[in-house]
């Protein structure tokens, strides 16, 4: 099977997003824009005398009160309601997926994998899921967040793993993605997302007293993660948090990027620029998991949204800023080759967080999606031993 090797995040994407090309287009879509909200004002061209009189005609028979009134098609109330509906049916349909796989992973006899659904205050219906082991005495927590463009789903094999070491997995789809509400990979804002996970956070806690636990996250879910234990009230619930290949930083090709962002993601904050959607190294080196990956309908292959890239350069660039103000225990592991998030980054925050434990893991050669790479057993391994000497 022939496979587009497509990126699942971070500055590649982002740099072709609000390239020069990118903004070309970006302002023809604008110009566009605008001529379709001057149409209503626009006076009716002549168009014959035929038309006129049959205008004319027209008037008569109604009245004076028949003025026509153009509305630009785009701006029609009915249109927006039926692409609601539409990105609805579409989320439906998502976690009608996640469920049926939830469902159909019961031949395993050490674990317990359950869903669960619940509403935020914004009304959206967030997908989660849990594996528990069953032979095994649970003795920590982890909450999983997945990264930008998948679903925490795709971590089952490594939930398995933990679950044979004494850790009960909790995995949480966030907005957009996998099971939960929302067009699919779109991001309004990441700080929903934060909140999201917090939320999560009280309720597992709420269901596991005593046990410590930890968070996991890889790429934008790691970035998600560290906001997140920014809070002094999430730092206190935590007992470390645990990061691969996590977005700590997005260096734009050229400065004006970080002012034209917001402006464009205001104006067409679900465009989507082709440009975007570029091809870069592959995010393993095997071509196996590359194939389960780009072959999943949960998993997210289109052209990155305007609103999403803006909102990826927001978190890294707040991030980038606090990085002195981590005090909680982390691990975090990177490939030197990764091409999507930077690992010098990552090295960055190992450096210059207060965190007096703190520990990092270069794995040479390896990309992007360490959990799905040929040395994965490895990557887990090591994981597990830095859960295991803080349990």
């Amino acid at each position: 099977m022939a496979v587009e090797p497509l990126t699942s995040g971070a500055s590649g994407r982002i740099n072709a997003l609000f390239s020069l090309r990118a903004l070309r287009s970006l302002l023809l879509l604008l110009n566009a824009v605008v001529l379709l909200l001057l149409l209503p004002f626009r006076g009716k061209a002549n168009s014959g005398d035929n038309a006129g009189k049959d205008e004319k005609q027209e008037s008569g028979r109604k009245g004076s009160a028949s003025s026509v009134v153009r509305v630009p098609w785009a701006l029609l109330p009915w249109r927006n309601a039926t692409m609601a509906v539409d990105h609805e049916a579409a989320a439906a349909v998502r976690r009608s997926q996640a469920i049926r796989r939830v469902f159909q992973d019961d031949d395993d006899d050490d674990t317990v994998r359950e869903f669960c659904l619940f509403s935020t205050a914004r009304g959206d219906t967030l997908f989660t899921q849990s594996w528990t082991p069953i032979s095994v005495q649970v003795r920590g927590l982890v909450v999983l967040l997945h990264g930008l463009n998948e679903h925490s789903g795709r971590y089952t094999s490594f939930a398995k793993r933990l679950n044979a070491n004494g850790f009960k997995v909790y995995g949480m789809d966030w907005v957009g993605h996998g099971g939960t509400d929302g067009l699919h990979a779109y991001v309004h804002s990441l700080d929903d997302a934060v909140v999201d996970l917090k939320i999560f956070l009280d309720k597992v806690l709420a269901e596991n007293p005593g046990l410590p636990c930890f968070c996991f996250g890889h790429s934008t879910g790691g970035a998600i993660v560290l906001k997140a234990v920014l809070d002094p009230k999430v730092e206190a619930q935590v007992a470390g948090i645990i990061m691969t290949s996590p977005a700590v930083a997005i260096q734009p090709t050229h400065p004006i990027v970080m002012a034209v962002a917001p402006v464009i993601s205001f104006l067409v904050p679900r465009y989507q620029i082709t440009v975007a959607n570029k091809k870069g190294r592959p995010v393993s080196r095997d071509p196996q998991a590359l194939v389960e990956k780009y072959s999943d309908p949960l998993v997210y292959t289109g052209p990155l949204r305007v609103r999403t890239g803006c909102e990826l350069l927001r978190i890294t660039s707040y991030l980038q800023q606090n990085l002195r103000e981590f005090t909680v225990p982390f691990f975090v592991l990177h490939g030197t080759d990764d091409t999507v998030t930077d690992p010098q980054a990552s090295e960055k925050l190992y450096k210059e967080a207060a965190s007096t434990d703190k520990t990092i893991r270069l794995f040479q050669g390896l990309l992007h999606d360490l959990l799905f790479e040929l040395e994965r057993e490895v990557v887990t391994d090591d994981i597990i031993e830095w859960l295991n000497c803080r349990v």
